[in-house]
């Protein structure tokens, strides 16, 4: 089997330009003692709003490799795929993120439900599982209603995991499960439930991706009750490793933590649990590459800080169609938006300070930040005067990228 390794960390690079600053800071890692794969993550949504091909990701961080010289594991995600979207990536990906969100909460056919709950009668009852925070006590019942909620998209999960595995051979694929966009979290029970539904279905899944308690919105910190969190993500450890033994899944199966970026004050408690318990972690950032882009080029003065500015007046004015499509991941208040005319008279450094994420900072606008994160598409828009002002500006550019990933992320995530 194609093995993902015990840390892994996915990163965005939607322009294919930062491969090489990104990997830098995965080289800075390992001089800490610290191997972490990185994963470069591109989804068709994606791909499709700047109209790239996944080949591209593929080529850009190859070159970054044999540049650097990484000589640790890497891969390329394919990026939140179903059926109909997979088949362009299959060529260019080992690492697949199977997103079967849409068919959560749709019913599953009464007689799957009752085969899979009369195929599992050690899940009903009470259970204490090593490491979880209480036993869990789950009824008859209980199994029923989770199985109707869930196997369907579980279901979903082996018909798009079987695709791959016959395209390109089973072992030569990793398997990530995603679960997380959708409007309710998963309790480490029903994880459970979910796990053995995937084992059902032989879907060789090395990470998981459940939705948690709390905001996940993309490219700043989480929103919720991080006792809560701590209590959970322990608990979904535990049920993972029970899960391993009992229904034979991957022996690295791991949990993946999606819009992982910049979720500051998760980083210390996932950092404990690691240490606690010697799992592995996936944790997948959210495209924040690019805004360190913009921050590069904002600081470089200039046509960067123009370029800058008009993307955010431009962002601004149609606010409602570039946020649409990631209403479920952001919570901006648009009275927190300062007009196009106070941002003209920014020099760079405050226009970089706005959208730097650096929790206390007077300059930084979360609310900016979440505007500019789901406005890459103007970038594209921009062409090749974008490209070339990346090119023109690269060492100030790159120097953000890695920085970013390195002090805000890997430091707190792996070091502390």
């Amino acid at each position: 089997m194609h093995t993902l390794e015990k840390f892994s960390f996915g990163v965005g690079d939607r322009f294919a330009h930062q491969a090489k600053a990104q990997l830098l800071a995965f080289q800075k890692l390992e001089k800490e003692g610290i191997t972490v794969a990185p994963v470069w993550n591109k989804s068709n949504r994606e791909h499709t709003f700047i109209g790239s091909e996944p080949q591209s990701v593929f080529d850009a961080a190859q070159t970054a490799v044999h540049a650097l010289g990484w000589s640790h594991g890497w891969h390329v995600d394919a990026d939140h795929i179903r059926l109909e979207t997979v088949e362009r990536f299959i060529a260019s990906s080992d690492f697949f993120t199977i997103d079967v969100a849409d068919s959560i909460g749709k019913p599953a056919p009464a007689a799957d439900v009752h085969a899979f709950v009369t195929r599992h009668p050690e899940l009903i009852g009470t259970t204490q599982i090593p490491g979880a925070s209480e036993p869990f006590t789950l009824t008859h019942a209980d199994v029923e209603r989770v199985a109707s909620e869930y196997l369907l998209a579980v279901q979903d999960a082996g018909r798009i995991y079987r695709h791959v595995a016959l395209a390109k051979g089973e072992e030569n694929i990793i398997a990530e499960v995603s679960m997380d966009e959708t409007d309710a979290p998963q309790t480490p029970s029903e994880l459970l439930i979910i796990l053995a539904a995937l084992a059902d279905e032989k879907v060789r899944a090395q990470t998981i991706a459940p939705k948690f308690t709390g905001r996940f919105n993309k490219g700043v910190d989480y929103v919720g009750d991080l006792v809560q969190f701590e209590r959970e993500f322990n608990d979904d450890l535990a049920v993972i490793a029970r899960a391993i033994a009992l229904y034979g899944l991957p022996a690295n199966l791991k949990l993946s933590v999606h819009s992982g970026s910049d979720k500051f004050s998760l980083y210390p408690i996932i950092r404990r649990a690691l240490a606690r318990t010697g799992a592995g972690v996936h944790i997948k950032t959210a495209g924040t590459t690019w805004l360190e882009e913009i921050i590069g080029l904002a600081e470089a003065g200039g046509e960067g800080l123009v370029l800058a500015k008009e993307i955010y007046a431009y962002a601004l004015a149609h606010v409602d169609d570039l946020c649409a499509p990631y209403a479920s991941v952001i919570d901006i208040d648009r009275t927190q938006l300062p007009s196009p005319e106070t941002v003209n008279a920014w020099n760079g450094p405050q226009f970089a300070s706005a959208v730097r994420h650096i929790p206390g900072h007077p300059g930084f606008n979360a609310h900016i930040r979440q505007l500019l994160h789901v406005s890459f598409k103007l970038a594209a828009k921009a062409g090749t005067r974008y490209l070339d002002l990346l090119k023109a500006n690269e060492e100030i550019v790159a120097k953000q990228v890695t920085e970013n990933i390195f002090e805000r992320h890997m430091r707190p995530l792996f070091i502390g």
